[in-house]
Formats: structure tokens, sequence, C-alpha cells
């Protein structure tokens, strides 16, 4: 009786080791490299402003705040630090900068020029410094232009400015391209039309801003398509348009006259707002440059182009998940040679999904089972059908989702005094109810969407056993489950400047496990445990998007998200005679998976016609 206890004690207590194992998160960007104007200036000219004033000065906003790419930057776990003047961040943006021609700019009167190096300079130091290579798995933006409109405005001849500006920034994103780069955004110019300094020219002064803006941002993503350049499309120019056609429910008071009594936002600090709380209720700082809860707002719209994408694989890869617990059960449902003739099983259970700590999201599904079989002389052939539900939560309040399922299937087994195998076939129909929330400072948008979907199943599962002392069992399981998840395209509800459409998905899985079981013959009572390695053999993809409202700029890509490949699977139960019926009663979660966890609560019962 010794022996026989001692493997089981084993096994539950690399069971338990399993289930403890810490965790850690990973950003999708190795980094966040920043090529622009004032608009993405992250602290230039701080160096160069007298020191008492550096904290509190030095970005084109309601200083001290931080301007839309260092949230971004944030979010990510990146170095978004200014470049130059003896700084070494990955933000190269320099306020005062246009695409293609350097310039420079005198900070006081009497002080020497600053260098203002154009994007097309400042993507040249960045792929200098980094031996000519763009690394692949940053992201990368690239937002200018609005400089060479201020220069037409002021007398430049409109047509070649306006045209070797879009030329040099499509070539900027292609010499990036070329140089290895895969993600990269590229923002459109604001409606400057509605900053306070085309205010102060009346109607015209407004209406010649916005026509120039659209003019450049309709030349640039034209010209970007035509060259074959794929970029992550930013609309701010219609964004800013729905923030100050309706500024109560962002926050806003103000959105005609600048917060900043500075001439320049470049110096503007809490001792120079037009308010005491104009950083937060005022759009502009100054006559073109965003307050930092315009920019704070940039950036949620911004990271929510980025990782809305990634959230839509949590759909496919939540039906796997339960597709793999649903193959479960319909092959543990047979516990060993069964007696001749017709028969009968149902199961209840409960799945649970955890990942992130529930910061990416977490859910509830439970589901049941119905399944008929036939047996002779240890061989079993049925069907079987189920329904589940599932309710999740996208983290940090991003959203939810609600998943069914309806699956019609067949088994087969042969299962002999020591051997065993078994083998399913199941296609299941699958809809879904999509939320997907987005925060704009106080203001919440609400996107929605029922894309319906398909999961096909396929299960090989085996196992032998050893020794019969005392009633003990144990010996190797392996199996492989493989599943074909579908996702049917859809256009998100409410659409505005921050709805997107999805296409079609296509997702495999194939799940391949080997380990040991062991179980006790105690008579009525009969606990066994499992444990396995689980290797997921498929590759993810990346995700992808469209932004409605630029339909023609057509689908951008971005990393997927990245599920563990290698993890444990422990299963803890037992079976039982209850009312004069079989059951299994037990519990499966897995380990080793990157602050993750699914976990299965289950009973099992059957009996013969």
């Amino acid at each position: 009786m010794l022996l026989s206890k001692r493997p089981i004690r084993s096994l539950m207590a690399v069971a338990i080791a399993l289930a403890a194992m810490p965790a850690m998160a990973q950003s999708p960007y190795t980094k966040t490299v920043f090529i622009g104007d004032s608009l993405s200036d992250a602290g230039y000219f701080r160096p160069l402003l007298p020191a008492s004033v550096q904290p509190v000065t030095g970005q084109f906003t309601t200083n001290p705040g931080w301007v839309w790419a260092e949230h971004v930057a944030h979010y990510y776990g990146t170095n978004g630090a200014a470049h130059g003047n003896g700084q070494n961040g990955d933000n190269y943006a320099i306020g005062g900068a246009r695409v293609g021609v350097d310039t420079s700019q005198i900070l006081a009167p009497g002080a020497p020029a600053v260098p203002v190096y154009s994007l097309k300079t400042q993507t040249a130091q960045y792929l200098a410094a980094n031996g000519g290579k763009a690394d692949p798995n940053a992201l990368y933006s690239v937002w200018g232009g609005a400089n060479d409109l201020f220069a037409i405005q002021a007398g430049a001849p409109l047509v070649a400015t306006l045209t070797n500006a879009v030329r040099d920034q499509v070539g900027i994103v292609g010499t990036l391209k070329a140089a290895g780069a895969e993600y990269i955004v590229v923002p459109t110019i604001p409606d400057v039309g509605l900053t306070p300094g085309a205010r102060a020219g009346g109607p015209a002064g407004m209406a010649a801003g916005t026509a120039l803006a659209k003019a450049y941002n309709d030349a640039l993503f034209g010209g970007l398509k035509a060259a074959g350049l794929q970029v992550i499309p930013v609309d701010t120019f219609h964004i800013l348009q729905e923030i100050v056609a309706n500024p109560a429910e962002y926050g806003f008071v103000n959105v005609t006259s600048p917060a900043c009594t500075t001439a320049s936002s470049l110096t503007c600090n809490p001792t120079s707002y037009a308010t005491p709380n104009a950083a937060n209720s005022y759009v502009f700082a100054d006559g073109v440059h965003p307050t930092t809860a315009t920019h704070q707002m940039l950036g949620e719209y911004t990271l929510s182009i980025l990782e809305a994408p990634r959230n839509q694989q949590i759909l496919t890869h939540s039906a796997q998940t339960i597709g793999r617990s649903r193959a479960d059960q319909v092959s543990w449902h047979v516990d060993g040679r069964p007696a001749d003739g017709l028969s009968w099983w149902g199961n209840l259970r409960g799945d649970m999904q955890r990942y992130a700590h529930a910061d990416l999201y977490d859910g509830m599904a439970p589901a049941g089972l119905f399944g008929v079989d036939w047996a002779r002389d240890g061989m079993v052939v049925g069907g079987f059908a189920g329904y589940g539900r599932m309710d999740a939560d996208f983290g940090h309040n991003k959203g939810d989702f609600t998943q069914s399922d309806t699956t019609l299937g067949l088994f087969a087994g042969w299962y002999g005094d020591r051997a065993w195998v078994n083998g399913q076939l199941s296609y299941s129909w699958l809809d879904y109810d999509v939320t997907r929330k987005l925060q704009l400072g106080p203001a919440t948008r609400i996107h929605k969407g029922s894309p319906e979907g398909s999961n096909l199943t396929a299960a090989l599962n085996a196992g032998y056993e050893f020794g019969t002392e005392g009633g003990f069992r144990h010996g190797p399981v392996a199996a492989v489950i493989w599943q074909k998840v579908k996702l049917d395209g859809y256009t998100e509800s409410n659409p505005s400047a921050s709805a997107l459409g999805y296409a079609d998905q296509d997702t495999d899985s194939t799940v391949g496990r080997v380990g040991w079981q062991a179980r006790f013959d105690g008579g009525n009572v009969k606990p066994y445990i499992q444990v396995t390695y689980d290797h997921e053999f498929e590759d993810g993809k990346q995700a992808s998007a469209w932004l409605q409202s630029m339909p023609d700029v057509g689908m951008y890509k971005v990393p997927g998200l990245e599920f563990d490949k290698d993890y444990a699977t422990a299963v803890l139960g037992a079976r039982l005679n209850l009312w004069g019926l079989s059951s299994n009663i037990g519990m499966s979660t897995t380990s080793m998976q990157k602050r993750a966890r699914d976990v299965s609560l289950f009973a099992s019962f059957g009996g013969s016609f």
C-alpha cells in the first residue's frame, strides 16, 4: 500500500508546484520610435532653456504635461524621451520640423540658431545610429506636414511645397520599410482650420486651413497606397472635429482660445495658464498645439487603433480553449472497457479563462454535453451534442463579449485490459456579441458587433496502464487536438473616427500532449490524477483591421497576441457511483502560463438503457 500511495503523492506534488509558477507580461514592441514635429516632440529644446524652468517647460503643450507619443511609449513600457541636444531617447521629433527641409530656430534674441532637422534627416539619424537597420519588432511613427502647410500660408508656393512634402513623407515610410520596419503609424494632419490661429482669420481662414489639411492628407495616403506601403492610419483630422463639435462630452469648456498666455506653448507652464485648470479644460495650448488633455485623448485614440485588432484575437483563442475542454470531456466519458450494449452520458462543466491577471481578459463559460454510445467487445461508437455560453470582460474596462457554441460530434474508441485509444470529430457553430469601449478622457465611446463563426475539431487520445497492486494503476497518456476556428469579418457600430472593421479570421490550433496518469480503485470511489506537458504547434498570426473613417487606406496590421505555446495541464478527479449512475467529478487546470490560467470544473453521469 505504501508503494501505491507514493506515486499519487508525487504526481499531486508536481501538479501543485506547476499551479504555483509565476509569470510575466510582455510588450508586443521592442521600442517605439517617433519621427515628427512639435505634435510629437517630447522635449528636444528643453536642455537649451534656463535650467530653473526646464522641469516645467520644453514641450509644445500645457507643460509639464505629456504629448501623445509619451502616452503610447508609456503604455508599451518603451523609451519615449526626446533625442538630441544631449538626450538619447527614441523620440526624434522636433518642434518646427518640416518633412524634407532642414531649418533652424532662434529661441531668444541674441542666442545662436538651433538646428531643426526635418523628418527626412531625423529618419537618417535613426538609421545611422542603428547600423542602417530598422528593428522589425519596433513601432514607428511618422507624423509631419503641418509646418509645410504653415509655410504655404506664409507665402511658399502651394503646389510645389505640398507635393514635395508628400513625396518626402512617402519616401520616409518607404525608407523605413526597406530598412526592415514592419509597423509604422502615420497620423493625418489634424483639422488646422479649427485652431485658434486659423480662427483669427475668420471663416475664410478656417476654411483655408481645413482645405489645406484635407488636401495634404488625401495626397499623402493616396501616395502611400500607390507606392504599395501599408501603414497604420490614425485619423486625427476627424477625431479633433468630433471633440470640438461636442466639447462638453470630453470635459472641455473652451475650444476657441489658447490655454497659455505665452506666445508659444514651448515655455507655457502652470504660472501662465489662462485659468488654473486650462490644461484640462481647453482643447488648444496656443494658436495650433493641443493641451495636455487633448494629447492624452490622442494617445488613447492611437492606442485603441493599435490594440483593438489584437483584442479581436481573443475571440478565436477563447473558442479554441473551450474546444479543447469540450474534447477532453468527450474523451474522458468512457472509463475503461465498457459493457456491451447501448448507454448514455451527460456532462456539465464550467470553463474559466483568465489572462494577464484579467488585464487581457477573463470569463466564465458554463456548458453541457449529452451523448449516446454503443459498445461491443471493447469497441465503442457514438454521437454527442453540446451547448455552452461564455461571458467575458476585456481588461482595463475595454468592453466585453459573449460567445455561444452549439456542437454536434461523433466518437469512436477501443478499450483493452491495459491500452485504450479514442478519437472524435465535431463541428461547432459560434455566435458572438462584442462590445468595445474606448475611453477618451472622461468620455466613453462604445462600438458593437455580432460576428458568427465555426470550430471544426478533431482529437485523438491514447493511453496504457501498468500495475494492479492494491488497485493502483498508472501509465502514459498522449493526445493530439486539432482545431480550425473561423470568425466572420464585421464592422463596428457607431461610425466615427474610432470605429473599426475586421476581416475574416481563420486560425488553426494543433496541441500535442504527453504525460502520465495514475488512479486508485477504492471501491465506490476511484480517485485519479493526470499531469501532461502540452505544446501548441501552430504559430500566431498578425492582427488586422481597417479604419471606417479612412476606408481607402485598407487593412493595417499589428502584432498578434502571443499565447503560451508550452504549458502543463493537471487533472484531479474521482470516478464514483451516485444514485446508480457512473459519475466522474473533478477539475482541470493549466499551469506554467504567463500570468494566465484555464480552469474547468466538471461532473459527468452515465448509465445503460
